[in-house]
């Protein structure tokens, strides 16, 4: 069984949004995070919540346009994305956080990842 399953990418417009939706099998307990993978470049965190979900964090490029909520009852962690750029083009991956710091935006994910979900922006 996958422990992490992503779905609602597609292809937007500039501008535009989209509401990303994992499920997850287990690591309800842990601090959950959104990553991304832009072609040809290294996997980054976007997002981070905090296991009670009373904190979010983002990456600064993200920062007014994303939002990061967790449903524990549902085990599901989403994303929703505004104002979609260009730059947001990737393949969105969650997962959970072993291990992270509240004094910057990182975090140590498991190593199993789901296929993620595509998103392309583009006009």
């Amino acid at each position: 069984q996958d422990e992490f399953v992503e779905s609602g990418g597609g292809l937007v417009q500039p501008g535009e949004s989209l509401t990303l939706s994992c499920e997850l099998s287990g690591h309800s307990t842990l601090a959950l995070a959104w990553f991304r993978r832009a072609p040809g470049q290294e996997r980054e965190m976007v997002a981070r919540i905090t296991e009670t979900g009373g904190r979010a964090d983002y990456k600064e490029s993200v920062k007014g346009r994303f939002t990061i909520s967790r449903d524990d009852a549902k085990n599901t962690v989403t994303l929703q994305m505004n104002r979609l750029k260009a730059e947001d083009t990737a393949v969105y991956y969650c997962n959970a956080l072993s291990f992270y710091t509240s004094f910057e935006f990182s975090g140590v994910p498991f190593d199993s990842w789901g296929q993620g979900t595509q998103v392309v922006v583009c006009a």
